[in-house]
């Protein structure tokens, strides 16, 4: 019947730029609440932080064999969940996919608060993140430099050469429609996106220039999607420790980023385009095909679990058959278990196109589909710690209060930021759906334009 209900009204060119500003209009006491909400979990970790930095890491759960737990697996965490945006925006448009029009801001707006939220925990986990900068290779005047081999420097160069990239990517795309909302803003916000918008006015030339510069970045981007996660699975792919020194880590990593990215795209544009009243903008027909990559990268996941399994069987290497028989049957066997249901069982509906076209079950998915992603690296990173190469020091690692604060407060953290640039900026890319607005009558009328229009 929701679906029935969404195909009635078709937009035309002034319906697409009416929906979009009001997505823009001054936020209520619910949205407000929800921002307040957002930014108690964020002080809240704030101060466990502050703790923490106060008493070192005793009040966490680290210690001799585990020295990289929660973490470490909140940062790969949002530095996978990042790799969608790029996938999205990038990807597909050097492909000229079509449904990627109405989701494509959303992703790439979620891509940049992602990595800024995975920047934080290499500075969290440092036990004097005062001293922070000694990882940039600067200038000084004792001669000091930073260990090239070490993560910790992969990491900030993958992170700030990612952020940087994402943050052009995002703001050359939303110039035009920056200058479309400067049109029929008032006060602070037309003194705001006056300043935004560099004085754009759709001239010739400020189009072919736009075109040309979204081109060059949509090409420089793309390799960030496969070299950005590949450094962070070289992270542990490069040490000796069972269960990570592997060499298919680096497509394995780069899967489950897409997958669990693609995921957190569902579970936000599901409830998004229900609060701000977006169905004909962001249809069934932008959600079935984003549930297919879902399905494809879970395949793609479950088959990279079987390989990873077969090679250790196959290798018959004493070491790493005890460490992956513990975590299939050990005490934490069950987060093994229960990842493995998250990421290879509950996609499965979505190989019926019913499933792929009922938003409820969609979000229900995409919640597990996350969980799966975060219990992945938990089970990958912890569990091989846990039982490494000298059983004298086999020891299970239990998550800490101030641990779990602080992956809580990282959602707050990213949703606050989600949250505001959405009732700030258009989330939605109204020149993008002008240009495919043929496709975006057909999808709102059910008939589903997968082939290009005549």
């Amino acid at each position: 019947m929701a679906a029935a209900i969404e195909t009635r009204i078709e937009p035309d060119l002034v319906d697409i730029d009416r929906h979009v500003q009001q997505t823009l209009a001054p936020g209520g006491l619910k949205y407000w609440l929800w921002v307040l909400f957002c930014a108690f979990w964020t002080a809240v970790g704030g101060a466990f932080w502050t703790n923490q930095i106060y008493n070192s890491f005793e009040p966490t759960g680290y210690g001799q064999p585990t020295m990289w737990a929660v973490y470490i697996t909140d940062f790969v965490f949002w530095v996978g969940i990042a790799h969608s945006g790029t996938l999205i925006s990038a990807v597909l448009f050097l492909f000229r996919v079509r449904w990627r029009t109405a989701i494509f801001r959303l992703a790439e707006t979620m891509t940049v608060f992602a990595v800024a939220t995975a920047g934080l925990f290499p500075l969290v986990h440092l036990g004097r993140v005062w001293f922070f900068y000694w990882l940039v290779p600067y200038p000084n005047e004792r001669y000091l430099q930073p260990d090239f081999r070490s993560a910790l420097d992969w990491d900030l160069f993958a992170i700030s050469t990612y952020l940087t990239t994402s943050v052009m990517f995002l703001f050359v795309g939303l110039i035009p429609d920056i200058a479309n909302a400067r049109e029929k803003a008032v006060g602070f916000r037309r003194t705001l996106y006056s300043i935004l918008s560099f004085g754009w006015r759709g001239s010739d030339r400020q189009w072919r220039n736009f075109s040309m510069v979204y081109l060059l970045l949509a090409g420089f981007a793309t390799p960030l999607v496969l070299s950005v996660h590949s450094v962070v699975s070289w992270d542990f792919a490069t040490t000796q420790l069972p269960g990570w020194h592997s060499t298919i880590f680096a497509p394995y990593f780069v899967a489950g980023a897409i997958f669990s990215g693609c995921a957190l795209v569902l579970t936000l544009a599901i409830p998004m385009r229900r609060m701000l009243k977006m169905e004909s903008l962001i249809t069934i027909w932008h959600l079935d095909n984003l549930s297919k990559m879902v399905l494809l990268t879970s395949v793609v996941m479950t088959y990279s679990y079987a390989t990873e399994s077969f090679m250790v069987w196959y290798a018959q290497d004493p070491i790493e058959l005890a460490t992956f028989h513990e975590r299939y049957f050990g005490p934490q066997a069950y987060l093994f278990w229960m990842m493995i249901f998250c990421n290879c069982v509950a996609p499965l509906p979505l190989f019926l196109p019913r499933v792929r076209t009922n938003t409820i079950w969609l979000f229900i998915i995409s919640i597990f589909v996350n969980i799966g992603m975060w219990l992945e690296r938990f089970v990958i990173f912890v569990g091989s710690l846990s039982t490494n190469a000298d059983p004298s020091q086999w020891k299970f690692y239990t998550p800490h209060l101030v641990e779990v604060a602080m992956t809580i407060a990282s959602f707050g953290w990213f949703l606050m930021n989600f949250s505001l640039f959405a009732k700030f900026l258009p989330i939605v890319s109204m020149t993008e759906l002008k240009e495919g607005i043929g496709y975006l009558k057909q999808a709102v009328r059910g008939v589903y334009p997968y082939r290009k229009a005549a």
